[in-house]
């Protein structure tokens, strides 16, 4: 079994027998890891980040107390260490075979061609890394770039031979090995794929990279391409899919906004495991409204998070302090997260994990993306596989038994109340609340209504929704206007002006 959609660890090799490639998300992809006595190829064009992965891998051997050797063929020792150590990765305690040309080499040859014919004869670059394998035995190696070895051999025929009985050594030798290759239009890899048992496929793109399993023998894997990023701390690797979850045991029961009269136009509240869209104009109140429900889960010892996309978190603070949310107090007793997001800063499978992370791992009940529209500028991917990733994220935490709040904001101020569906997300959303501007004799006010709660009846008239330094308040139902909707309020018995 080679690759399939994958949503289960394979039975062929169980987790427990794999070796961590040092990457959390690629042993996610890989089900636990490689298998043991094998041989691996990484493939990508130059700094899609083959190398840095080869060493998260040594690294992992070392905290495993495992003997790990690294074949350097292109770069020299001190170059090695020195980019690892720039991206804060120690490769103390591994031991090299360093086989890279120098520059006094170049001087003297004049030529790209790293092994000349009369050592190839000899063979004494093969019959050094056999010598030191013997030597060392070591548990893991590292071999960078293979692709090297080709001006070794005169033919291809010869090259696949040597590799081939080179492989066949270690097997014995009862190493893992991982080797890096680099095609080229006239020197393509395709032999050494046949070769290995699994592939690696690393790209890097404008936008962003990615890593793609393409074989891995006696096991399955996760599809990809997952994205891949490398910050300090080398290779991070985020699924593009987020896990298979069933429906989470948790206790059906609605959730207060803390404000009485909008509990009651919400029969009590919104329930556990729902998606909630707020959505109005702009400075209506949409994000105050959905960190009052926030500030209320904080007083029952709940956590929530909220992802910004289209203000920072310093802004937030300044104006839920200025209506009595405590936003500073929620974040120090770790109540509440806030995440900026700035432009094109993450993928989709990155903002998935960040959400994943925060539920699975630090407890979060609350998830409110602010907003729709800033989330789909602002992630990295096209605009309908953003709105289906959005689908799939919400009906995820839903199963969790999150509570979701999606804030949506619609381009006009006032006039004909509407509301935007962004991508189609009202059919996924179990309750609608919205707030719209509107002038009544001259002045500016603001009115809140329930378009939908599936899950219980909800009270269809309109209340005026004010904000004050004493938090969000809500009047009593306005059954004394006509037209409301139409952002121009009239009484029962006024004519509407043509």
């Amino acid at each position: 079994m080679e690759e399939g959609n994958h949503e289960s660890p394979s039975r062929d090799a169980p987790a427990k027998e794999r070796l961590s490639t040092g990457i959390e998300g690629l042993d996610d992809v890989l089900y636990g890891g490689f298998v043991p006595n094998r041989t691996y190829m990484v493939r990508g064009e130059p700094g899609a980040g083959k190398s840095i992965l080869g060493m998260h891998f040594l690294r992992a051997g070392l905290e495993a107390g495992e003997d790990v050797l690294y074949i350097n063929l292109e770069e020299s020792t001190k170059n090695v260490t020195e980019n690892a150590a720039s991206l804060g990765l120690d490769l103390d305690g591994v031991d090299f075979l360093d086989l890279s040309p120098d520059s006094e080499y170049f001087a003297r040859n004049l030529s790209y061609d790293i092994f000349s014919p009369d050592e190839v004869e000899g063979g004494s670059v093969t019959e050094e890394i056999t010598n030191r394998v013997e030597e060392l035995n070591p548990d893991r190696l590292f071999i960078d770039p293979l692709t090297q070895l080709r001006y070794l051999a005169p033919d291809d025929y010869q090259f696949r031979k040597q590799i081939l009985s080179l492989m066949q050594f270690f097997n014995v030798q009862g190493s893992t090995v991982l080797f890096t290759a680099q095609a080229t239009e006239t020197r393509p890899d395709d032999d050494l794929q046949f070769i290995c048992d699994g592939t690696l496929n690393l790209k890097r793109g404008d936008e962003k990279r990615t890593l793609a399993v393409t074989k891995f023998r006696g096991s399955d894997f996760r599809s990809g391409p997952h994205t891949l990023t490398i910050n300090h701390g080398g290779i991070d690797i985020y699924l593009n899919k987020l896990p298979q979850t069933f429906d989470h045991e948790f206790e059906s029961e609605t959730i207060s906004s803390g404000v009485p009269e909008l509990d009651q136009m919400l029969n009590g509240g919104i329930e556990r495991g729902t998606v909630t869209i707020i959505t109005g104009a702009t400075g209506v109140g949409k994000t105050t409204t959905g960190i009052q429900f926030m500030k209320e889960a904080a007083g029952r010892g709940e956590r929530s998070v909220v992802y910004l996309f289209e203000e920072n978190q310093r802004t937030l603070m300044e104006r839920s302090d200025a209506v009595n949310i405590p936003v500073e107090q929620m974040l120090n007793r770790d109540a509440l997260s806030i995440n900026e997001t700035r432009s094109l800063e993450l993928s989709v499978d990155e903002f998935n994990e960040r959400v994943r992370r925060e539920v699975e791992e630090k407890g979060a009940e609350i998830v409110m993306i602010d907003g729709i529209i800033g989330y789909k500028f602002a992630l990295l991917g096209e605009n309908d596989k953003l709105t289906r990733n959005l689908h799939t994220l919400c009906k995820y935490l839903k199963k969790k038994g999150i509570s979701v709040i999606l804030i949506n904001e619609v381009q006009d101020i006032t006039g004909d109340f509407q509301v935007t569906d962004e991508g189609g997300l009202s059919y996924l959303a179990d309750n609608i609340l919205f707030l719209q501007h509107l002038e009544v004799n001259g002045e500016m006010r603001k009115v809140v209504g329930v378009l939908k709660k599936r899950t219980s009846d909800f009270e269809r008239q309109l209340r005026e929704f004010r904000i004050t330094e004493y938090g969000v308040k809500i009047g009593e139902p306005l059954t004394g206007l006509r037209g409301i909707l139409s952002g121009r309020p009239r009484q029962p018995d006024e004519e509407l002006e043509p």
